[in-house]
């Protein structure tokens, strides 16, 4: 636990160091059922390309849809068509080369680094293919990093059983409760995607943003996984936008947002 606290501390700093003051975003209230539906997460004539070499590849040329609250979508499309580019530009993991992104009414493609801190790690969960777990890390405290880069190590502390209490509950509710102390090279693929769900959900995010999250598990454990998501999309309402080239696995969301040659294909 020790080598966790210093760690934490040390990553902590790190993103704080330069990063001006903290930038708080308006939460909204969540509408009752019968209300209409509320768009979340939005994105205005996104562009995207990257140099490779000389060559300019364009990525994403000029990408318009909404997501409402609760909603749980699917991006599909072929190798190359962007899918991945789009969730890191809505996660704010990149910038577009044009166009806007709004969450909850505010535009937050264009903002301070330290915004973009603050929004990922109180607003949107994420979880990729490849789990991303810290290998000197348990899975407890691999869950609880999110929340010590959040809070700094003395606040941390001052409400770590608070804390854990929450991390344990999330472990169970993925079905880890046995693992809480073992590392990741302890674990099945299928258990660190788990695990990498619930460091995802630890800071009760309000969208969880999911890239190809099956596609590194057999076809068994992706279904569970699956599960999963499905469960905290319908029972904690929680928004999720999913990358997938799984059309089985897509086909278990709200709606299905193709993406063809940079765009996205009308309905």
């Amino acid at each position: 636990m020790d080598s966790f606290l210093s760690l934490a501390s040390e990553t902590a700093t790190t993103r704080k160091a330069g990063l001006g003051p903290h930038v708080a975003f308006p939460s909204a209230t969540r509408e009752s059922e019968s209300s209409p539906q509320i768009s979340l997460l939005s994105a205005s004539a996104l562009k995207k390309s990257y140099r490779k070499g000389k060559h300019v590849v364009p990525v994403l040329l000029g990408v318009d849809f909404e997501i409402n609250e609760s909603e749980f979508v699917a991006i599909v499309g072929q190798s190359g068509s962007g899918k991945s580019t789009l969730l890191h530009l809505l996660g704010t993991l990149d910038a577009p080369d044009e166009g806007e992104i709004h969450f909850d009414g505010n535009r937050i493609d264009n903002v301070p680094a330290a915004a973009r801190d603050s929004l990922r790690n109180r607003s949107f969960g994420m979880i990729f293919q490849f789990y991303h777990l810290l290998p000197e890390l348990s899975t407890l405290e691999n869950i609880l990093m999110p929340t010590m880069i959040a809070e700094g190590a003395f606040r941390y502390f001052t409400n770590r059983r608070r804390h854990r209490k929450r991390a344990e509950h999330l472990l169970e509710l993925v079905g880890l409760s046995h693992r809480l102390r073992h590392k990741p090279s302890e674990l099945s693929g299928g258990e660190m995607q788990r695990a990498a769900i619930a460091r995802a959900l630890v800071a009760r995010p309000r969208v969880l943003l999911a890239d190809e999250p099956t596609g590194n598990l057999d076809s068994k454990t992706g279904e569970e996984i699956m599960g999963i998501l499905r469960t905290l999309n319908a029972d904690q309402n929680l928004t999720i936008v999913m990358v997938t080239h799984d059309s089985k696995v897509a086909a278990q969301s709200d709606r299905i947002v193709r993406l063809v040659e940079g765009r996205v294909e009308a309905a």
